[in-house]
């Protein structure tokens, strides 16, 4: 029991963070240009960006300071005006994630995921989220996360665990290595059956990653 509470807090966590560095991201290098076809229509569309690109910071700040429900509308408003923005969709996916509305969350971050298939946040929480009802969906998720950032040790951890519950020993022994050895200090979440193999060796870095 203990160790599920040590989980939540470190997803949780995560996900504070994330949303809060999300604020600094400049979002709008992601964005699609416009297929105006007419200078009336270009200066819509741009108005349209900056209104979104306003609202996406508003949200943020709502998150920041925990009125999510204030922060979902305000996200909502920004999809309709931009359904390309990855952040948006992300941020109603843990608004969603946090509210138990697993569905929800889901939809959210597929959205995000279509407009970008490496967007390792929403593969990290997506596949958290699935760990238990969907563990080949979240152990694809998972790996490619790692794919991505050999250093994800938290996501090396979680995916450690989903296979460790499928029976897949040696896959998870090399995933809960790869996890204490991008971070020593995950050592102690490291299932018992498998800390011996994944003890730090003297010479493993004291950085790490929480994702």
């Amino acid at each position: 029991m203990r160790c599920d509470q040590v989980k939540r807090r470190r997803l949780w966590t995560g996900l504070s963070a994330t949303a809060v560095v999300g604020a600094g991201v400049a979002v709008w290098a992601f964005l699609p240009q416009p297929a105006a076809t007419s200078e009336s229509e270009a200066k819509s569309a741009a108005r349209a960006v900056s209104e979104a690109q306003a609202l996406l910071h508003a949200g943020l700040m709502q998150s920041r300071y925990q009125d999510y429900s204030g922060a979902a509308k305000t996200f909502k408003r920004v999809v309709d005006l931009d359904p390309a923005n990855k952040l948006a969709w992300y941020n109603l996916g843990v608004i969603a994630q946090r509210d138990g509305r697993t569905a929800d969350a889901r939809t959210a971050y597929d959205k995000a995921l279509k407009i970008d298939p490496s967007f390792d946040s929403a593969l990290f929480n997506e596949a958290v989220m699935l760990e238990s009802s969907e563990p080949d969906r979240a152990i694809g998720l998972l790996k490619r996360v790692v794919a991505g950032n050999s250093k994800a040790s938290t996501a090396y951890l979680h995916l450690g665990q989903a296979l460790a519950k499928e029976g897949r020993d040696d896959e998870a022994q090399d995933a809960f290595r790869r996890a204490v050895t991008a971070d020593p200090k995950l050592h102690p979440l490291v299932p018992e059956p498998f800390q011996d193999s994944a003890s730090p060796s003297p010479s493993t870095s004291q950085a790490g990653t929480t994702r």
